[in-house]
């Protein structure tokens, strides 16, 4: 079946807020609250410096997303495009559809004149790593910290 892949638009908001929330409960048995993930998704499409969410379509449904994110690198002096909020439903998995999502999302970040793609992975995730590590990324030696408030 056919994936499309698009940018998305303020009618996607409610589809994303809900893939969050799944995404964050299969992943981390993490529970979200809906209406703060609303708030965060819409605020993306108020400021766009903040990133931008991609979406696969697939037989005209929506079955998945990417948040871009952007990290300045002064060392390199351009930005790393970060790939976040990853989701795919279940019937649409091991359909080539995060594929999909990621080669477009780089093929954006080359024209955009990014310096590299990163993302970050559950430690635990060994199917997402293995993914990853065959779309070509490499696992970096950077350990990750976090000071939530």
């Amino acid at each position: 079946m056919s994936i499309t892949i698009r940018a998305a638009g303020r009618a996607d908001i409610t589809h994303i807020a809900q893939w969050n929330v799944a995404m964050a409960w299969e992943t981390e048995h993490k529970a979200l609250d809906p209406a703060v993930l609303e708030r965060g998704v819409t605020a993306v499409f108020d400021e766009p410096r903040r990133g931008f969410y991609l979406v696969a379509d697939r037989a005209g449904e929506a079955v998945g997303c990417l948040l871009v994110t952007y990290e300045w690198s002064d060392w390199r002096a351009g930005d790393f495009w970060w790939i976040q909020s990853v989701y795919v439903v279940e019937s649409a998995r091991r359909e080539g559809v995060f594929r999909r999502l990621y080669d477009d999302a780089q093929q954006r970040a080359k024209q955009a004149g990014a310096v590299g793609m990163r993302l970050y992975v559950e430690t635990e995730n060994e199917r997402a790593q293995r993914t990853y590590a065959g779309l070509g990324m490499e696992r970096c030696h950077y350990f990750m910290y976090e000071a939530e408030f």
